[in-house]
């Protein structure tokens, strides 16, 4: 016989009465949520093709020499200080206080100005992905629009429903969405009064309309091509651990450095001092890596991975080196972008140094741990890091290597700073 404690333990039972009238506005957020992403990127990526083909090609220099890149990175630097200098609302808050977005919703009037300067950075080739601005603005327009046509309808449902459909659309699948948002919901009253699988009932809905809508449009692919891995041995599992605690070492040590290098840029205190100066370091640091540590690192990560054995381990460490250094400081100095994607690069370059200098460190397993590492460092989501690491091999078995090494580099990173800041500047816990 159940008591009144297991009663009151057990959440209550939701007809689909009460979760059928979400699957229309859950579809309609998650197509739209889509096809802005695929908008922006579409634009952005026609912009780079110009910036860094059309133009260098006019004008007789070469589109990766020292010098274009230096050129590009301090325009791309200018242009953006423009736009948040001028545009109604500067292109929303600083992003060094941002996570992955979507817990309060930005004004209609600030989204042209962030759009723009996503897109320029996107185009112009600062070490930032498109997450955080593109769930920002999915987000607001989701939270706007559907406050005025559903009105009844609570203000968390359209921030839930944007954020689902925009990792979705992000990663082309909507298991990312679906334990992010799990992630979120522990500890944290549910929205509806049921399960966990009633809340993420809608959210999955939204994600699954998203990633379908970008997946029919533009075909995207995570997988890596890399050779199958088979059986994992002992030395695989020594492996895995040992790359992922070192990689998380390294990221934290970008974490702590972090709101010293934001200080030292927001010190300028005006934009058109530190997004160009931003972008003239960027230059320097993309003419010392070359031209793969531009950029928000996806494609990148796909070139390293066709050759892995293609550049040395020296060549390997500096590209991981610098590219972690241009995550910072593009994320210190006020372009508009996320996180995720460039660790990504970073945690895939780490684990091609470990196999270059170790040849027995598997390829696929050194990618994924090294990116297991280091997103568990930038993000501390745990559920996107074990995830992303997984689905760039597509191997069951890297998937249990990973989960096993997630527990001791968790261990390096739980309880320490954030690659995340305050409104007054001080380190997120």
């Amino acid at each position: 016989m159940s008591t009144p404690a297991d009663d009151a333990a057990t959440p209550p039972a939701v007809s689909a009465r009460t979760l059928l009238p979400l699957v229309v506005p859950a579809l309609a957020v998650g197509i739209g949520c889509s096809l802005l992403f695929l908008a922006v990127s579409g634009v952005a990526e026609k912009l780079q093709d110009v910036l860094w083909g059309d133009l260098p090609d006019a004008l007789g220099i070469g589109g990766y020499s020292s010098l274009w890149m230096i050129v590009m990175l301090t325009a791309t630097g200018v242009l953006v200080g423009l736009v948040v200098w001028k545009a109604p609302g500067h292109a929303g808050p600083d992003p060094a206080t941002l996570g992955l977005g979507g817990e309060k919703p930005l004004a209609p009037y600030v989204l042209p100005g962030l759009v723009v300067a996503t897109a320029l950075m996107l185009a112009g080739g600062p070490s930032l992905g498109p997450e955080n601005p593109i769930i920002a603005t999915n987000v607001a327009v989701a939270f706007w629009l559907g406050t005025k046509l559903l009105p009844k309808a609570p203000g968390t449902l359209w921030v839930s429903l944007a954020s689902a459909a925009t990792l979705g659309a992000l990663f082309g699948t909507p298991v990312a969405a679906a334990l992010v948002v799990s992630e979120a919901l522990a500890g944290r009253p549910m929205p509806i009064r049921g399960s966990l699988w009633d809340n993420l009932f809608a959210p999955l809905l939204a994600a699954s309309a998203g990633a379908l809508t970008t997946t029919l449009v533009a075909s995207p692919s995570f997988d890596l091509g890399l050779p199958s891995f088979g059986r994992p041995g002992w030395a695989d599992l020594l492996s895995a651990i040992v790359v992922a605690c070192a990689a998380a070492v390294l990221g934290m040590a970008a974490v702590y450095l972090f709101p010293y290098v934001h200080r030292a840029f927001w010190g300028l205190k005006h934009p058109m001092l530190m997004l160009p100066l931003g972008g003239l370091v960027l230059g320097l640091l993309g003419a010392l890596g070359g031209h793969l540590t531009l950029f928000k690192g996806l494609h990148e990560v796909g070139e390293l991975a066709a050759d892995p054995d293609g550049w040395s381990a020296g060549r390997f460490a500096v590209m991981t080196v610098v590219k972690l250094a241009a995550l910072l400081v593009a994320a210190s100095c006020g372009f508009r972008g996320g996180r995720i994607f460039p660790a990504v690069f970073i945690g895939a370059a780490f684990g091609l140094c470990a196999h270059a200098l170790v040849p027995g460190v598997n390829v696929s397993v050194g990618i994924a741990a090294g990116v297991l590492g280091m997103l568990l460092a930038i993000t501390r989501q745990g559920w996107v890091s074990l995830f992303t690491a997984a689905v760039l091999v597509s191997s069951p078995a890297i998937l249990a290597l990973m989960c096993i090494a997630s527990l001791p580099a968790w261990l390096l990173v739980t309880g320490r700073p954030q690659m995340q800041l305050s409104e007054d500047g001080t380190p997120l816990r």
